[in-house]
């Protein structure tokens, strides 16, 4: 049950910082005024998260107009990034509560019940 629900939280908090991610390349892309309060708090909490990618690959400018292609690849570096956590979390976290026994059956059981099978059709 934990398992399952930090798995769910690890997905929701990036998923949420993807989002926010992709906001950000969209208003760079527009040309967005970064002196309004709500685009200056999304440039100044997603460069948190792209500070150490920022500048790695330069950024195609028109004018006001930025594409940040370095924010593309952060997108893609956290969503791995939450996959390895999951799988880790997964590995560390999930303990079935019952070993699942499933019935044995030898060759020789499931010829005879193929051959029975087989009579009655």
């Amino acid at each position: 049950m934990i398992t399952f629900t930090a798995s769910k939280l690890i997905w929701l908090l990036f998923g949420v910082l993807e989002t926010l991610i992709a906001i950000r390349i969209g208003l760079m892309f527009i040309g967005a005024n970064p002196d309004i309060p709500i685009v200056s708090l999304i440039y100044a909490f997603t460069y948190l998260f792209l500070f150490p990618i920022t500048g790695s690959i330069i950024s195609p400018t028109a004018g006001s107009v930025v594409f940040e292609i370095s924010s593309i690849f952060a997108m893609m570096i956290y969503a791995l990034l939450a996959a390895v956590i999951e799988k880790v979390v997964w590995l560390l976290l999930y303990n079935p509560v019952e070993p699942v026994n499933l019935p044995q059956t030898t060759t020789g059981e499931r010829n005879i019940a193929y051959s029975q099978r087989t009579k009655n059709e």
